[in-house]
Formats: structure tokens, sequence, C-alpha cells
């Protein structure tokens, strides 16, 4: 570890603690009193650079809080004033207002089109002896609060209500003992869009249960 410290203000600390031995001594340690008087004025000099930047430095700070300060007193009125003018553009169905206040008019949200068409419907039992059918279904990017439709054929008769699911997927417990097929459609719907039913023929045989979709009237067995 070095006798002089490596920090500026160290180094003057350090000068200011030995100058008075060194001008009282410096003929007993080899030193020219004339050039440690000179030298006394460096260290003096340096002490009084080092209070001026201090005080420059507080007074930085000092200025940057009020910088600060102002700024963020002006972004808050005015933002409150742009709220104002895109408010009355819109109470007053003026477009007209943006170009007087040199400001874009706020762009219209894309329209989100209507729900898909579920499709690849599986279907197993639960362990609570329910028919468990799901499926798959692309909606377009950025819809939300998509559910789905379930109705259901049973043999020949009426398709019926059965439930709307809020995810892509059903349990039926409600299935009629005996039956050997069932046509389930499912239609995912988004506030008043409907999207394309899809309808799926489902079998109950000894080899278990199998699912279809019908698509124009036809059976169309997965590959």
């Amino acid at each position: 570890m070095g006798v002089i410290p490596a920090s500026r203000l160290g180094k003057i600390e350090f000068y200011e603690s030995h100058l008075q031995a060194w001008a009282t001594n410096a003929a007993s340690i080899g030193l020219d009193p004339a050039a440690v008087l000179a030298f006394q004025t460096l260290v003096t000099g340096a002490r009084a650079s080092y209070l001026d930047a201090e005080m420059k430095r507080e007074a930085s700070k000092a200025a940057t809080l009020t910088f600060h300060e102002d700024t963020d007193a002006m972004a808050t009125i005015g933002s409150a004033l742009m709220k104002n003018i895109r408010a009355y553009a819109e109470s007053t169905d003026d477009p007209g207002v943006y170009a007087l206040a040199q400001i874009p008019a706020p762009s219209q949200p894309s329209p989100v089109g209507p729900p898909g068409q579920p499709y690849e419907l599986t279907v197993g039992l639960a362990q609570t002896g329910a028919l468990a059918l799901r499926w798959k279904c692309d909606n377009p990017s950025g819809a939300t609060g998509t559910v789905y439709e379930v109705q259901r054929r049973i043999g020949t008769g009426p398709f019926q209500f059965v439930e709307v699911a809020g995810e892509r997927s059903f349990e039926d417990i409600t299935i009629p003992a005996g039956s050997s097929n069932i046509v389930y459609q499912i239609t995912a719907v988004r506030g008043k869009a409907r999207g394309p039913a899809a309808q799926f023929l489902v079998n109950f045989g000894v080899g278990g249960v199998t699912a279809a979709a019908i698509q124009d009237g036809e059976i169309k067995l997965a590959a």
C-alpha cells in the first residue's frame, strides 16, 4: 500500500498534514525551503479548487432538483390540457379540433374479426363417467371473452342447447342411457359475434368412444 493516497482529496489532505513539518525541517530533510513554499501555494490552490468544485456540485444538484420539479409540474398540467382537447373533440364530434391544436387525432382501433370455427374434437371418459370433450378454435388476435355454445342432437332428434363453456372443453353428464351416437354442434361466441358452427359425430361402441367432424353433411374421419 502506497504512502500517498490514491484519491485527489486524499492527496490534498496528505500534503496539507505534512507541509508544516516539511517547512520547519526543510534543511534537515533535504528540501529547499523555497521549493516547499512554492509547493504550499500549489496545495492551497488545490484545496480552493476542490471547495469551488464542491460548491458548484451542490449548486448543480439543487438546480437539477428544481429542473425536475418544474418539468413535472409542466407535464401534469400539459397532460390535463391534452385530455381537455381530446374530450372537447369527442363531445363535439369535430376532428378539426385536433388540427387546430396541432396534435394527432387518436387512431381508430382495427375491428376484431368474428370468432373462429371449432375443429379437431377429441372425446374421452372422465373419472366421473361424464363424456369429456375438447376441441381447438383459432380466434382473431386480440379477441377476448370468447365462449362456446354447445348443442347436441341424440339420434334423429332436434338439436338442443346443453351448455355455454368458457373454455375449449366441456363434460357432458346428462347423456341418456343407451345412446349410440350423438351429434354435437359447437359455436364460438363473443358478444353479438358468432363464428361458424362446427358439428361432430360421437359414436359409442364396443371399441370405445370415437368422434368425427361433419362437413357439408358428410362425416370426415380423422386421418
